[in-house]
């Protein structure tokens, strides 16, 4: 009899995305085994790990499962869950407009998602179960990570900001860090599994401490990742512009493994529209921080988040925003036209800009960052770089016969193939010859390969899931951590945009 199959569909931020690597690892735990690629819905237990910080995350939802509703009909036994930010918020609703969900959890209680199922199998009724605080921290979870070679670690949860635009806090509870000492625990474990990249996780990343009383934890922890040996490269995200000290600047000037990479987010360069957020910095200390991390890490590509049409924005608050682009000059920004979130304050604000006005300035200043970007870009062309191997970065690879994998600040690079074998996680060094808006080419021979231990982890992954019976595939891992999120994620959501 072969095992049942799950699938989880993941929406909204990277801290999303780290909880359905613990959903795949409870689920895995419990007997299950992972859907085919593709299997789009057709798996025995469906789940959706929702967001809900865009106006239309719930028709969204409701479509998806609208979609479902025949497939279970004609397959007993199957059963679909829906959690994250959405089943925290809309809690009850959720089964009265799809009464054939058959479990709905929140973002506090993901560890019981095994329990619940087995419930409603046996109770033949939903089950829904909210927590209103967290009951243990994610990380002691079981957990099948994407990657080979890059992990998510969480170092803390929830947020004590009070952003207008935002819901996360009041869906994901106040800040609460993890232990340093269970921290470094985790990565060291990681990296002798072959990891050899990490992402520090928070919805405000560099405000750990402040649940432990220790102002320069962040900074200390960054410091302590670089006493780990065999892990190469360490970033972090999201950090918030209030919490942006000079310890932690040093810390990352002076740490070898913490790549030049800093992403983080702007959201106005208007004055009175930051205040109108919620917002604690303005535009000069903003472009403040800029400068001090460019004098300290001359090569670091900073990337940031903007909305565009906030409540009460007027064309000056717009240009006050263009001109704070035109002097930070991103590597890339993540730009969004403002949506409601119902349940914030901003939904309820007066001067609600028109959606044409939007569309008009978003344009304006995505053409600026393109531009921007573009010209950044080219200067790293004539530059020599350590390029780490990721499977999946490039859609084109296969046709163009190349390769492709991040370098050290975070810049997508396509590069030739080798005639070496390389694996996702072993590191090439190339010579940039050109570069695009979004990606940098090296076209000549690749001047050296490394093999590492992070791709004879891929190996050895990639043959032991080759080697599973028919019925009960996982499918190939993807490699690396998550890509940025698209423009057309909603800015605001957590993790991201702080």
């Amino acid at each position: 009899m072969s095992a049942k199959t799950y699938e989880v569909k993941t929406y909204g931020c990277q801290m999303n995305v780290h909880d359905s690597e613990r959903l795949s690892g409870l689920l895995e735990d419990a007997g299950y085994v992972r859907a085919p690629d593709g299997a789009d819905g057709d798996a025995d237990v469906v789940v959706f790990n929702t967001c809900a910080v865009r106006e239309n995350a719930d028709n969204k939802l409701y479509g998806n499962l609208g979609r479902l509703a025949p497939m279970k009909t004609k397959r007993p036994g199957m059963q679909i869950a829906v959690g994250g930010c959405l089943a925290q918020k809309d809690r009850d609703t959720i089964v009265q407009r799809a009464p054939w969900v058959d479990v709905v959890f929140g973002t506090h209680n993901i560890g019981k998602l095994p329990v619940l199922l087995e419930r409603a199998r046996v109770q033949e009724e939903a089950q829904v179960e909210i927590a209103e605080s967290l009951e243990a921290f994610p990380s002691t979870l079981p957990t099948r990570r994407e990657s080979a070679y890059a992990a998510w670690v969480s170092i803390s949860v929830g947020c004590n900001n009070t952003c207008t635009f935002c819901i996360v806090p009041a869906l994901r509870g106040k800040e609460k860090d993890r232990r340093p000492g269970d921290i470094l625990a985790e990565i060291e474990a990681l990296v002798a599994e072959g990891v050899s990249e990490i992402t520090l996780l928070g919805q405000n990343v560099n405000a750990y401490g402040s649940d432990i009383g220790d102002r320069e934890a962040f900074s200390k922890l960054l410091r302590a990742c670089g006493a780990i040996e065999g892990l190469e490269r360490v970033r972090f995200t999201s950090p918030h512009p209030r919490d942006f000290t000079d310890d932690v600047i040093a810390a990352m000037a002076e740490t070898p493994n913490v790549m030049p990479q800093l992403h983080m987010p702007m959201q106005s360069g208007s004055d009175s529209i930051l205040k109108a957020m919620r917002r604690s910095y303005r535009q000069e200390r903003f472009l403040g921080i800029i400068e001090k991390v460019r004098a300290a890490i001359p090569h670091a590509a900073i990337s940031t988040d903007i909305i565009v049409g906030f409540p009460g924005e007027t064309e000056e608050d717009f240009q006050q925003t263009m001109h704070a682009v035109r002097e930070a000059r991103f590597a890339q920004a993540f730009t969004f036209q403002y949506s409601k979130r119902p349940g914030t304050p901003a939904a309820t604000m007066e001067g609600q800009v028109p959606k044409e006005v939007v569309q008009e300035r978003y344009m304006r200043l995505s053409a600026l960052q393109e531009e921007i970007s573009w010209a950044e870009n080219k200067k790293q062309v004539g530059r020599t770089v350590d390029v780490m191997v990721a499977e999946g970065e490039g859609r084109k690879d296969g046709a163009t016969h190349r390769l492709s994998g991040r370098a050290p600040d975070s810049r997508l690079v396509h590069f030739t193939k080798p005639d070496a074998e390389v694996r996702p996680g072993d590191v090439v060094t190339v010579l940039i010859t050109y570069a695009a808006p979004h990606h940098l080419l090296a076209e000549g021979p690749t001047t050296e390969v490394r093999r590492t231990r992070a791709g004879d982890a891929w190996q050895k992954r990639n043959a032991a899931e080759a080697s599973r019976p028919a019925g009960v595939m996982l499918g190939l891992p993807t490699i690396g951590a998550p890509a940025p999120q698209p423009a057309s994620v909603a800015a605001g959501s957590c993790g991201c945009d702080q």
